[in-house]
């Protein structure tokens, strides 16, 4: 057998190489193929069935069915299950003891807002509609929240919101008029101290935010505040595909 040397005559055999700890022989050296480049990560969108499980993995009490019930009778849209469930958490995290609300609707967001706050916290809520402020506060008493943990000031928000103390508030959620979203960005991050949260609901409007070729008034608006949040420097956002889209950000 010929020999494995410098040469055909050299009649002597290189030892075999080793690495450093001499654990594992090293072979010679030879044209590999390249490494196929590292697959990406299957992207599925969630089945119906998945994401009815994710909305109402918390199971919501008779306070809040009951506020819902009456959402319905006033024709205002509460928030969906998830996007509830992720305000209470997020106030929870927070540590949230002032908190602004704009879009009080029946006191649904509201009930979930407080139950993750401390005992003292106080959530200022403002909403045009004078009746929905009364079922709020219905719903507010059921839950048993005492009435110095809720300040409900019925009025535009545009108009209550300069009215507030400047870097004075640990989160503010947006629920209302979407045309008007870009001013109550303005104004909640006048409103937000440094690592504050903002909370805008219904950040994905209905599945149209992302159609490029939806181009109406509100998904217009909705889009535009995304792309803003997205792109300040001051804000550390996330998009959450909870409910009908919890658009997210803490400032810095």
């Amino acid at each position: 057998m010929r020999g494995l040397g410098t040469g055909p005559a050299s009649g002597r055999r290189t030892p075999p190489a080793w690495s450093p700890d001499r654990r594992t022989r090293l072979c010679p050296a030879r044209a590999t193929a390249p490494s196929p480049p590292p697959r990406e990560a299957a992207i599925s969108a969630p089945t119906p069935a998945t994401w009815a499980y994710a909305e109402n993995f918390v199971v919501e009490d008779d306070v809040l069915a009951r506020a819902r019930a009456r959402a319905d009778e006033l024709g205002c849209v509460p928030v969906m299950p998830g996007v509830g469930a992720t305000l209470r958490v997020l106030a929870a995290s927070a540590a949230a003891r002032s908190v602004v609300e704009i879009g009080t609707g029946t006191g649904v967001s509201g009930v979930y807002l407080l139950r993750g706050m401390p005992e003292d916290g106080v959530l200022t809520t403002i909403d045009v509609e004078v009746e929905n402020q009364r079922a709020a506060r219905e719903a507010f008493a059921e839950a048993g929240i005492r009435p110095n943990r809720t300040r409900v000031i019925p009025g535009r928000a545009l108009e209550v919101l300069p009215r507030l103390t400047d870097a004075a508030y640990d989160l503010v959620f947006l629920d209302a008029d979407k045309i008007e979203y870009d001013a109550y960005l303005d104004q909640a991050l006048r409103l937000l101290r440094p690592g504050g949260l903002l909370a805008v609901d219904n950040a994905l409007w209905h599945d149209r935010v992302a159609d490029p070729a939806q181009r109406d008034a509100t998904t217009t608006a909705v889009r535009e505040l995304g792309k803003r949040v997205r792109d300040d420097a001051r804000l550390i956002p996330a998009m959450l595909p909870c409910g009908d889209g919890l658009l997210l950000a803490v400032t810095r």
